[in-house]
């Protein structure tokens, strides 16, 4: 009857009965709430207390979404759009089609990789790259099942090893610190080789995806995307070059300033004051943006009120120190329960970043009891976090591939991005994980 299990298990079967994940999510948490004994008052205080936590991120992703519809009215992503449908049309022969496919997924991997490190935006590029390729993936006849699948890739396998970027705010500023506050003695060089075998897991699961599950080819309507997006019939020269001028603006923004919100504001205003939009046109273009990303926003809300009323019942804690008269002895037994419950933990919250505090407190003093090395410690621990961004519905490394591959309607989020990167990111983890725990 723990409160963290139930809940989680709550919100993944209303979500998987196509229920809308933020209704799944607050309807779970009050759940998890009243079973911990918490009053019906206290339970929605402390969902209300929680909520704060993610309007940032709502309103950045917002104003992300005012900036990729602004930079498709520019049509400069139409002329990569049309760049690769002609290198298509030129070779019609299976083989080169094939080629052409695995080409644009290879570019996919290495544009989410370097959001990562590189240029560390994130999932901001997704609304402003995806939505004006759904023609080539049409036309090459590409599931978008396996492209969430190389997106979630790239969100999440590089601060699982690299520390910069993204990677060296996991990696270093979260658990190594974590770590080291609760009394575990090792040196930032040990992180990311921990790491190493587990990610090797996010590999195989991609692998997996693009040479055998969604290997076949798959056919939407183009009806439907030429609706949301239609091509431009003229590609205006002058709007191409302000929206290049505009992207590198609110990269740049972003990176001195730290804020996606600013960032997107000045990409905005640069199409505004360039002529690509009109003014009188803000509105109805910020009223579009709002639309494409406003659900990301809210399920990041309600997974930020979420989080509030587990950490509120006590029951994560509980839930570890049950394991302890479950296992007995048994250290490989351990190892998978802890994965497991990490889990449970990080699929309710939906953020490697924001659960590694509270699963460090916990699991260093457990995997020294069980007599857990240094290193094993740090795979348990920083697998168990990424479970949370590899498969959750609430994480916005599956939410941010939704939002660009469902503009046209066609892209559904659970069947269709959380299934597929759960089950071939999530297990995949567990497994090499729990490997890297019983030979480090």
């Amino acid at each position: 009857m723990n409160p963290v299990v139930i809940s989680v298990c709550i919100m993944l079967v209303l979500a998987l009965m196509r229920v809308n994940v933020v209704i799944a999510l607050t309807f779970s948490a009050i759940i998890g709430g009243l079973i911990s004994g918490m009053p019906l008052t206290g339970t929605i205080s402390a969902f209300e207390s929680g909520l704060g936590g993610g309007a940032t991120t709502a309103l950045s992703y917002a104003m992300l979404g005012t900036f990729a519809v602004a930079l498709s009215r520019s049509g400069i992503t139409d002329v990569l759009a049309q760049k690769v449908i002609k290198r298509l049309n030129g070779h019609e022969n299976a083989a080169a089609a094939t080629g052409v496919k695995y080409s644009v997924l290879a570019i996919l991997i290495l544009l989410t990789v370097s959001s990562q490190n590189v240029i560390p935006v994130h999932i901001a590029f997704i609304p402003i790259v995806i939505p004006p390729l759904l023609h080539v993936f049409s036309k090459l006849k590409i599931d978008r099942r396996l492209i969430a699948c190389v997106l979630t890739f790239g969100l999440v396998t590089p601060y699982m090893v690299l520390p910069i970027g993204f990677g060296g705010i996991f990696l270093n500023n979260i658990l190594l610190k974590s770590l080291h506050d609760n009394g575990l003695d090792v040196t930032g060089s040990q992180v990311p080789v921990a790491m190493l075998l587990p990610a090797t897991g996010m590999i195989f699961g991609l692998l997996l995806a693009v040479f055998v599950t969604y290997r076949k080819p798959r056919e939407y309507p183009e009806a439907k995307i030429l609706a949301i997006e239609p091509e431009h019939q003229t590609i205006n020269i002058r709007h191409v070059y302000i929206a290049a001028g505009a992207i590198f603006s609110a990269l740049g923004t972003q990176l001195y300033s730290g804020s996606m919100i600013i960032g997107g504001l000045v990409g905005f205003m640069a199409f505004t004051f360039g002529g690509v939009i009109k003014w009188k046109e803000t509105h109805d273009v910020f009223t579009k943006g709002i639309h494409m990303m406003a659900m990301i926003g809210f399920i990041m809300i309600a997974a930020a009120g979420f989080a509030s009323v587990m950490k509120a019942t006590g029951g994560i804690e509980n839930l570890v120190s049950s394991l302890s008269s479950i296992i007995g002895d048994n250290k490989p037994l351990a190892a998978l329960l802890m994965l497991t419950v990490g889990l449970f933990v990080t699929m309710g919250i939906g953020s490697s970043f924001s659960t590694i505090p509270i699963l460090a407190a916990i699991y260093v003093p457990l995997c020294l009891t069980f007599g857990f090395s240094p290193m094993a410690t740090i795979a348990l621990i920083g697998t168990a976090a990424a479970l949370g961004d590899a498969g959750s519905p609430a994480s916005d490394a599956t939410l941010g591939p939704t939002a660009g591959l469902n503009v046209d309607g066609q892209h559904e989020h659970i069947w269709e991005t959380t299934v597929p990167t759960f089950l071939h990111y999530n297990l995949p983890l567990i497994a090499f994980g729990w490997l890297a725990s019983m030979i480090l």
